[in-house]
């Protein structure tokens, strides 16, 4: 059996800090955004989803293609 160790050692879920860490990121780009609503572009931009999905060539700035 397993048991969590006693004397206040916190267990990080890297999965829901980076998750906590993007909601702030955000929450400050609506915070700062002059519009009521941040586009899809921008919360894509900010979330950095853009570079993971499409990565670009080099130099060209258009997506690879795989």
């Amino acid at each position: 059996m397993n048991v969590a160790p006693v004397g206040g050692t916190a267990v990080h879920d890297h999965v829901a800090l980076a998750e906590i860490e993007l909601c702030g990121e955000l929450i400050i780009a609506a915070s700062a955004a002059d519009e009521d609503r941040l586009s899809a572009d921008r919360i894509d931009e900010v979330l950095r989803v853009a570079e993971e999905r499409w990565p670009r060539d080099e130099g060209s700035g258009e997506p690879r293609e795989s």
